[in-house]
């Protein structure tokens, strides 16, 4: 099976056919609550409030729904229209629920008679119930918005907005080209210029991707370095064909080391002298170019084998020497 960024344009390749059979996959849905919830633990925030999240390429909201459930707030952007459709329709049904929640919990005008009859005598009782259920209704958590956008062209937000940012699966796009105004590294570049900036300082980005070669990665990483952040990259279940995960992750204290993989494996430094991504289970000598055997002269070629050889040319349409005598017969050593 192909990888879909050699396929064409992401926004082409995720129509509303291949959004509404990603969104109805419960391996897939698994799958992106996993990712998201090993993301949510790299980021490490602080527990006990919610947290302003940027949802780089959140297609149909499936990493948005983990991030509600921990109860933080976030905006995701993607490139597809047809999956921000689906994206948005859970979020019109969540609001919907919310909306009809609240409506059954309102008093009914039989319940505000009796409130009424009962008023002289516990006013502050009735006070402190109704403000305990406004309380409640404002207390509830946003959904989270949505916004139309492509990540390789930078990202559209005010500078210091987010308190974290996370990308399940998206990353890995911005290494192909799909016409010739698009050169992978200068998106790169324009993608992480903008992150740097619409961080707040102290924040944390974990973006996962599926890189095709290692030089996609060498690149990504040094492209990230480039602005400015430090970081890494963390690899889980390295020696798994189908679990293997990359995460790069990336802050903005020169001194932050990436965290280990969860199979022990380092995560390569972005800030080491030596630029690229130092991979643990790579050997040194498949880098290395090997010369190709030297083949004897005069091996296989035997009279059989021209004749055999000729014919196939002449099959072929070729110009071709015809057989005499000498064919095949081996010349002396002086004329």
């Amino acid at each position: 099976m192909s990888r879909p960024e050699l396929t064409g344009h992401a926004s082409l390749f995720y129509n509303a056919k291949e959004a509404r059979k990603y969104d109805s996959s419960s391996r897939m849905v698994g799958i992106q609550r996993e990712i998201t919830e090993r993301a949510i633990e790299l980021l490490k925030l602080p527990p006990g409030r919610p947290s302003f999240i940027l949802d780089v390429g959140c297609g149909s909201g499936l990493s948005g729904q983990v991030l509600e459930e921990h109860g933080h707030i976030w905006v995701g952007c993607d490139v597809s229209r047809d999956m921000l459709n689906m994206a948005n329709e859970r979020i019109e049904r969540k609001r919907e629920a919310s909306a009809s929640t609240g409506d059954s919990d309102a008093p009914s005008d039989d319940d505000d008679e009796e409130d009424e009859m009962d008023e002289d005598d516990d006013d502050s009782a009735d006070d402190d119930d109704g403000e305990t259920k406004r309380n409640k209704h404002n207390e509830a958590p946003s959904p989270g918005d949505l916004l139309h956008h492509d990540m390789g062209t930078g990202l559209p937000f005010r500078p210091a907005s987010f308190d974290a940012c996370i990308s399940i699966s998206a990353l890995q796009w911005l290494c192909y080209s799909n016409t010739k105004e698009q050169i992978p590294k200068k998106r790169l570049m324009r993608f992480f210029s903008s992150l740097y900036q619409v961080l707040r300082r102290g924040a944390r980005a974990v973006l996962q991707f599926y890189p095709e070669t290692s030089e996609h990665a060498v690149l990504i990483s040094e492209c990230a370095a480039r602005v400015g952040f430090a970081g890494g990259i963390v690899v889980d279940y390295p020696n798994s064909t189908k679990a293997k995960k990359h995460y790069l992750v990336l802050s903005f204290d020169r001194a932050y080391k990436a965290p280990e993989g969860l199979s022990g494996l380092e995560g390569a430094l972005l800030n080491e002298d030596r630029a690229g991504v130092r991979v643990a289970d790579k050997d040194p000598k498949k880098g290395k170019k090997q010369k190709a055997p030297r083949k004897k002269k005069g091996v296989g070629k035997t009279k059989e084998w021209i004749l055999h050889k000729k014919e196939t040319q002449r099959k072929k349409g070729k110009e071709t020497r015809m057989d005499t005598k000498y064919t095949g017969r081996k010349r002396p050593t002086r004329f």
